[in-house]
């Protein structure tokens, strides 16, 4: 059975979270606090983390470092914030998806297993604790350099926007998600409603045209799905 610490201490949502997961045959351990995450993940490993940001006595973003500094668990992390930079700085920290709040305790369990899909071989989810497969890897596309605030394509830097940056971000954090042109508004923009869902197509046409004047070829991760969005490739 595979362990998810959950860290939320708001009791009605803990409740609502511990008892959709549990039904979906989860195991979990909630805590409240972030000082007792970080001694139930010394006790024993977990395989996902879902992780509020707001805690009474340290930030998930807090928690979320030091898990980082010696473990690669998947976080979910949860937020009643909505601020642009709050969820650039968790995915930059490491978390894997973020869900703002209010929330369906449904949306949480279909993206905690969407989240273990990507981050357990494909031969299924294998439970904590269980020893690592080596496998080949190749450089990746992209490398993001965080504390430059910077992306590179095959090791060249792109000379990004801030909001192309922000915007090829988003991208990077979930390749083969689709987004809507009104999700990259949502979380690339501190004032979406100022602009046009069409200044997404424009940015994304300059952001290709970088990538090809660096890469030609390599635009072609990017991809548009016609009346849905875009997505970066899994390659």
């Amino acid at each position: 059975m595979l362990r998810v610490l959950l860290v939320e201490d708001e009791p009605a949502i803990a409740d609502t979270l511990v008892y959709a997961l549990e039904t979906e045959c989860f195991e979990v351990t909630h805590v409240l606090t972030g000082t007792d995450a970080l001694a139930a993940f010394a006790r024993q490993p977990f395989d996902l983390v879902v992780l509020d940001i707001g805690l009474p006595d340290m930030t998930g973003l807090d928690v979320c470092r030091h898990l980082r500094a010696s473990h690669s668990v998947p976080i979910l992390f949860l937020t009643a914030r909505d601020a642009e930079m709050d969820r650039i700085l968790g995915l930059e920290l490491g978390g894997d998806d973020y869900v703002t709040k209010p929330f369906s305790p449904r949306e949480i369990v279909a993206r905690v297993r969407a989240i273990l899909r990507r981050a357990n071989p494909p031969s299924g989810l294998e439970p904590a604790g269980s020893p690592s497969r080596a496998a080949p890897t190749t450089p990746p596309l992209f490398q993001h350099d965080a504390a430059a605030m910077r992306i590179h394509c095959h090791g060249t830097p792109l000379d990004l926007t801030a909001h192309e940056y922000k915007l090829l971000l988003v991208l990077l954090a979930k390749p083969g998600r689709v987004f809507t042109r009104d999700q990259l508004l949502d979380q690339a923009w501190e004032d979406p409603g100022a602009v046009t869902d069409r200044t997404i197509d424009a940015h994304i046409k300059s952001i290709r045209a970088k990538i090809r004047g660096t890469h030609p070829g390599a635009e072609e991760a990017i991809q548009t799905r016609r009346g849905l969005g875009y997505l970066l490739s899994e390659i």
